[in-house]
């Protein structure tokens, strides 16, 4: 027992009357709720759409609808509290919550409003316990519950039986992706012993686990009811026309010379270990280079490590013996070079993958673990030659993205004035600034206080600035007087403050029990009033659920990559504000580049799969919706200063044309009606493709087919009159044969080379969609026999094309959006660079019955896993697609195809091209 009290008040059986909502309804919420009976018949609504759409006021009509006692569950602290802030001011329309209403889940009443971490603190641990991890939870935001890994749920039953006195029969999970961590499993409990109806809200669903995950959390939030996409929330006016940008900044000296100082040492060990003879005769000395074919089972599962040994010992000047040769199954191999992506899997080899076989080695295997940590090349097991913890920390962090702020805080404050509304979000605080010579203090971190002082110090006069984070607020002095007479509005009488020690013009909020729960919303109020103008916060905080539709510019100054964590940081500034219907947001993404690689280097790498999860206007001259970083014509390779320069005045340039910026997505949204997830395989030359077809399919072709018409009338001409001359000698049938096989080699000679080369430049420039189609049809009906997608086939359809550079698309059209999500995933398997799969597809084609193109796939793993699917999927082929072999690649034989199959595979060709993407069609 916890022994918890239970309230003596009296107990409601449903809501008081008279609570509405006092404004009008978006379209997709009326839509929703006009539906809503035909939604809860399974006892779940599952509502998925992005931030700044509404789903917490869908919620809480959903919640009243169903006029039970109700436990909403939210991530954090801020949305706990905003779910009755919102409650309170839009549908009670009151400044105070009544007394029926709980944040704690350890004294519930007829509406408890609480967080996951502490519904699953409670259940598992014991109640001196949880009042130690929940005080820590309310003191500072940031410090994030651990999950309790004790394998009990001793409290649970207390728990459910107070849930049952209060009569709960509703649960809302608010952003119910979180439900993918471990207090999953409490809830599922709870819910099991409540049987209440479940309504699931979320923006980013984790479309990216695997079905049986994802059947966990539909288990759990129910199927998909209703999506909402951002592109049809801004045609609506729901959300406001946005772009996203991109600040380059070159790394400090500093930070430069830590990352050429790593590179150098890298190399000097790349270059060392090629002369390290105790590792060459310990890999030379090895089972699998000494008695290959005795050592097939174990080459065949480690193909690369296999392939790595042979490309180093080949390096370092050893043979490779005709046997190995023999074992990769093609006598003219060309051996690879070595590069640092080899070296590192021979040395994940050597060390750690094979003890056994490196026992006598074990002295220089410590030595050389020492060395690589020395060099930064080795950390928990973990070794990169390519890529360093330290230089990518380094670029996600440095200091040049504090000058990044300043220059963009700059223009959007010229821009903008008193209008103003900008939000910086960082990961730390970095509270040691507020000493009271923090204003002397070099900035040698990233953070709230650093990007604070950063602007405190550099600009020409004082910004509105404040900062708001879960353990310092700093507002204007001048906007003191406000915060106080809003903190008595909502019941705070004492209101404890500072001024900053060593500038008076900020003032320091101290953070009270009694003022700590309204802080952030009071803070929102000045910053949407403008007595705040600039707000600096933490993701932990701010990043997640905060409501401030004011916002009209973001400074994104987090190292995240995570879909679902910047996806809700970016919409924090898409939100349109009631009363402005001429807003717009500009979202700003910080990028240090490393000097050290053309392409850019980690922290590009970062902003690339965080634009993965966005979709947004392209600065393309056709306009498009569309997600990923292309869309913003970022160059391939990075060459200098002078080059970063002008892609920021660029940036900058295009950030002033916040006019235009509606006028963008109104042409953009006329060109489609939904968002399409589709895989694109990009031609190998794509600038150059439009060029290449029409000069070799229009003219090549033409000319060709010209040619050789033209030959063939020439010789024609020239053939009868010889023949007009030679039939006269003919005495027989048989001098009749002679002629006729001359003349046509005669043809021969002088027409097959146009013949073939007419011929090899058609099959190059065929319409290749034509390939996906049929085997995207294959892959989904096997999809649907293995019950991974539960719409029916009827109401499913593959779609593929070809655009004018060359890329070919293919997506399914009907269906969930999980399930259009995982058919992409699927293909890309099948049309992408094989791995390991257990099952491989030899496909055979023949043109005109005489040329053999020999092209190999690998099955999906959800199907490979059970033999009788993947022998439907090969059935399936064979219909719609062509013939094939359907091999299996766990014996020696499959593996020994595999290794050739990984090498000379059709895929091979789209080697980290072979993309997933959205767009508006």
């Amino acid at each position: 027992m916890l022994g918890l009290e239970e309230t003596e008040k009296i107990k409601l059986v449903e809501f008081p009357a008279g609570i509405k909502f006092k404004y009008p309804w978006r379209k997709y919420q009326a839509r929703v709720l006009h539906e809503l009976d035909q939604h809860l018949e399974n006892g779940h609504l599952h509502v998925i759409a992005p931030p700044g759409s509404g789903k917490t006021i869908l919620g809480l009509e959903v919640m009243l609808r169903l006029n039970k006692p109700t436990l909403i569950l939210a991530p954090t602290l801020a949305i706990r509290n905003q779910w009755v802030q919102r409650f309170c001011d839009l549908f009670l329309q009151a400044g105070q919550a009544p007394d029926w209403i709980s944040r704690d889940i350890r004294q519930p009443l007829f509406l408890t409003v609480t967080t996951y971490q502490s519904l699953h603190a409670v259940c598992q641990i014991s109640k001196s316990e949880a009042e130690f991890n929940l005080s820590a939870e309310e003191q500072d935001e940031e410090e994030k519950l651990t999950e309790v890994s004790v394998n009990t749920n001793a409290n649970l039953q207390e728990i459910v039986r107070l849930l049952q006195a209060q009569g709960v029969n509703t649960i809302v999970v608010d952003e119910a992706h979180h439900l993918k961590n471990e207090w999953w499993k409490t809830l599922t409990q709870v819910k099991k012993q409540l049987n209440p109806t479940i309504v699931g809200l979320t923006a980013t669903p984790p479309y990216d686990v695997t079905p049986l995950e994802w059947a966990r959390y539909s288990e759990l939030s129910g199927p998909v009811d209703a999506e909402i996409f951002v592109p049809e929330l801004v045609a609506e006016g729901d959300l406001c026309p946005h772009q996203d940008f991109v600040f380059f900044s070159a790394p400090t000296i500093e930070e430069k010379k830590k990352i050429l100082d790593f590179r150098s040492k890298v190399q000097k060990l790349f270059e060392e270990l090629q002369q390290d003879e105790t590792l060459i005769e310990a890999l030379t000395q090895h089972p699998i280079m000494q008695q290959p074919l005795e050592q097939l089972e174990w080459i065949y599962t480690n193909l690369k490590t296999y392939s790595a040994t042979l490309i180093f010992l080949h390096a370092v000047g050893r043979e490779i013996s005709p046997t190995h040769l023999e074992v990769i199954g093609d006598a003219e191999y060309a051996v690879p070079g070595l590069n640092y992506e080899w070296m590192e899997e021979v040395l994940c080899f050597y060390l750690f993958k094979d003890p056994a076989a490196f026992l006598q080695y074990e002295e220089h295997q410590e030595h050389l673990q020492n060395k690589l940590k020395r060099y930064s090349a080795l950390e928990n097991r973990q070794l990169s030659l390519r890529h360093s913890r330290k230089v990518h920390t380094s670029l996600g962090s440095s200091l040049s993205k504090l000058q990044s702020i300043e220059k963009i805080v700059a223009h959007e404050h010229a821009l903008l004035q008193e209008n103003l509304r900008l939000v910086i979000l960082t990961d730390y605080i970095r509270k040691e600034l507020l000493h009271p010579q923090g204003h002397v203090q070099p900035l040698n971190k990233m953070g709230a206080m650093p990007v604070f002082e950063q602007l405190r110090r550099h600009s020409p006069s004082p910004y509105k600035m404040g900062v708001l984070t879960g353990s310092v607020v700093i507002l204007p002095t001048a906007a003191l007087p406000q915060l106080q007479k809003l903190s008595l509005a909502e019941g705070v009488e004492t209101l404890t403050s500072s001024p900053l020690l060593y500038d008076p013009s900020f003032t320091v909020i101290q953070q009270t029990a009694q003022v700590k729960h309204v802080l952030v919303h009071l803070i929102t109020q000045l910053f949407q009033a403008g007595e705040i103008e600039i707000l600096i916060g933490t993701k932990s905080l701010l990043g997640e659920g905060w409501d401030a539709p004011c916002i009209n510019s973001l400074i994104l100054a987090s190292f995240v990559g995570s879909f679902v964590s910047s996806n809700q940081m970016r919409g924090r500034a898409i939100r349109a504000q009631a009363g402005n219907a001429a807003k717009t947001g500009n979202i700003w993404h910080l990028v240090c580049l490393d000097p050290t690689d053309t392409r850019g280097g980690g922290d590009i790498d970062l902003l690339k799969r965080r634009f993965k999860g966005f979709v947004g206007i392209s600065f393309h001259e056709e306009i498009t919706l569309e997600n990923g970083t292309a869309r913003l014509n970022l160059p391939d390779q990075f060459t200098g200063p002078d080059h970063l320069k002008a892609i920021n005045a660029h940036m900058l340039s295009c950030a002033q044309q916040r006019h235009t910026l509606l006028e963008r997505w109104n042409q953009a949204l006329e060109k489609g009606a939904t968002l399409v997830e589709e895989i694109k395989i990009p031609f190998q030359k794509e600038r150059n493709y439009k060029a290449d077809k029409r000069l070799y399919f229009d003219k090549t072709i033409k000319y060709a087919v010209g040619e050789l018409f033209f030959g063939l009338v020439m010789l024609s001409e020239w053939l009868l009159g010889y023949f007009a001359r030679a039939v006269r000698s003919i005495r027989s049938l048989q001098d009749l044969y002679y002629l006729f096989f001359a003349f046509l080699g005669l043809g021969m000679v002088f027409c097959g080379r146009q013949i073939y080369l007419t011929l090899r430049v058609y099959l190059k420039y065929r319409d290749i969609a034509k390939d996906f189609q049929p085997i995207g049809e294959a892959l989904l009906v096997s999809l649907s026999k293995a019950g991974l997608l539960q719409t029916p086939l009827s109401q499913l359809q593959v779609l593929s094309y070809v655009d004018e550079y060359g890329a070919v698309y293919c997506h399914l059209q009907g269906g969930t959006t999980f399930e259009r999500s995982y058919f992409i995933k699927a293909l890309s398997e099948m049309v992408g660079p094989i791995d390991n799969p257990r099952y491989v597809m030899l496909r055979q084609n023949k043109f005109l019955k005489i040329l053999l193109q020999k092209d190999y796939h690998s099955v999906p793993e959800a199907i490979g896993r059970n033999k009788a699917l993947a022998e439907f999927l090969a059935q399936e082929w064979r219909q719609k697609v062509g013939d094939c072999e359907l091999i299996f690649t766990r014996n020696l034989e499959g593996r020994k195809l595999l290794l050739k199959a990984r090498m000379h595979s059709l895929a091979s060709e789209f080697e980290d091209k072979t993309e997933q993407l959205n767009q508006w069609r």
